[in-house]
């Protein structure tokens, strides 16, 4: 569940985003849920935050195996306690509905090899929420899709700067598998 690196933009649909890849790597069925423009507080075009993408896309499905939360990535112009909170809260309500599934939270994802201050308060928010609830999280800050020389590898970023090609979704996708498949497992 995330926001548009999550679900796709662009010229890249939802069945090629990171998540896809990722579950497609581990040969897991995904339910890609959210929208773009979306956060923990942004409600984005569509009008709902993740707490609302939660309740309207996942909810009332089974309870999956994993629930993967990415994002952080819109809810920069909030203070990041705000953030926090409604992080903490989806949470909650991820685990009252379904308290057999592991909870996975990735921080906000930038492409950009020098992310802004907000984005790290955000992250930090948020990987403190996840270890208060004993939930792993995946720092998407430490940039593994970076070439180490101040830019992102060629092909990764769309014209716009922000979001990922597919061949940037794939790095991505590869990334967030290999980190899976190295927490320790939680679910039923």
């Amino acid at each position: 569940m995330g926001d548009s690196f999550t679900v796709g933009s662009g010229p890249v649909p939802r069945w090629h985003t990171y998540a896809a890849e990722a579950a497609r790597l581990l040969g897991w069925q995904p339910v890609i849920a959210g929208a773009g423009g979306t956060g923990f507080l942004n409600d984005g075009r569509v009008g709902r935050t993740f707490q609302d993408s939660f309740e309207a896309e996942l909810a009332w499905r089974p309870t999956p195996d994993v629930l993967v939360i990415s994002g952080g990535h819109n809810d920069g112009r909030w203070p990041a306690e705000r953030v926090g909170k409604a992080a903490d809260r989806l949470l909650d309500t991820a685990r009252a509905t379904w308290p057999k599934a592991q909870l996975v939270m990735v921080g906000p994802i930038w492409l950009d090899p020098t992310p802004p201050a907000k984005a790290y308060r955000v992250r930090d928010v948020l990987a403190r929420v996840a270890g208060s609830q004993a939930v792993p999280f995946l720092d998407a800050l430490r940039r593994p899709w970076s070439s180490g020389g101040g830019k992102a590898e060629a092909g990764v970023v769309l014209p716009d700067g922000v979001h990922p090609t597919r061949a940037g979704h794939a790095l991505m996708g590869r990334w967030l598998a290999r980190s899976l498949t190295r927490l320790p497992h939680q679910g039923p």
